[in-house]
């Protein structure tokens, strides 16, 4: 009877052991019945964190973004997923992977719309739009697309840590579409179409007055106006080509977003 008492306890020991999660569970079990005495420990959500993190501040994001991918997918309702989603869209926006990175960081924010993080992800999409920002001579669509998403930041946290930074940057993107819009009407007078031209450099005025080119292309409209073309050739006129540097618009008051 006794020898009947023990092994039902030894059989209902390793029975309650085989239904604990993981596979730590089964390793004890292997050992009792001499099958070894490794014991393997699940991974965590926190290790998967802690790792996953360790990776992306080493700059190594595509492993990062897999990590945190991979706690989403195991993990959806720890307290590390929302952070995982988060660090997901930075991984994209560090790779260069802006479009991926703009849906990730909407995602986030239509889901998420009261999460602390918001300015934060606001100010992420301006820059995964201002980072496409090329020369005056291409589409000026990435630059019109992050001085509409910073204004937003500006108009919804104007207090928030990321909002001067934001200001700055709109006056720099404006600036560009600005110097984008005497490009054009530069074009026009190389091309002797002097009502396009007039045209283009009054939409700049009434857009973009206090941009750094608008005392130029007030100076240029008013010979045009005149019926005095500059003696100048076109290309005196062109302005800057790139983009500004948005810290020397850091500090300036006025701007409406």
């Amino acid at each position: 009877m006794q020898t009947f008492s023990r092994n039902f306890i030894f059989f209902l020991s390793a029975l309650l052991l085989f239904t604990q999660p993981g596979c730590s569970a089964y390793n004890s079990v292997k050992s009792m019945f001499g099958g070894g005495e490794e014991t393997v420990v699940e991974e965590s959500p926190d290790s998967m964190a802690a790792e996953a993190l360790d990776k992306f501040n080493h700059g190594k994001y595509t492993t990062s973004l897999k990590l945190f991918g991979n706690i989403q997918e195991r993990f959806p309702f720890s307290r590390y997923s929302l952070m995982a989603k988060l660090k997901s869209a930075d991984c994209h926006y560090y790779l260069k992977q802006y479009t991926e990175a703009i849906a990730v960081y909407e995602e986030f924010a239509g889901t998420h719309p009261t999460n602390e993080a918001i300015p934060y992800v606001l100010f992420q999409i301006g820059m995964c739009y201002y980072d496409q920002i090329d020369t005056i001579d291409r589409d000026p669509g990435s630059a019109l697309n992050s001085e509409s998403s910073f204004s937003k930041l500006v108009r919804l946290y104007p207090q928030s840590p990321y909002t001067p930074e934001a200001r700055a940057r709109i006056l720099a993107a404006r600036d560009f579409l600005a110097n984008h819009e005497m490009y054009v009407a530069t074009f026009y007078i190389k091309t002797n179409k002097t009502e396009q031209s007039i045209s283009r450099l009054e939409y700049l005025l009434d857009n973009y007055p206090d941009t750094t080119v608008a005392p130029e292309a007030e100076e240029l409209l008013a010979l045009l106006n005149a019926g005095t073309p500059p003696k100048s050739t076109w290309r005196d006129w062109i302005p800057e080509i790139g983009l500004p540097d948005w810290s020397i618009f850091e500090g300036f008051g006025g701007m409406s977003p």
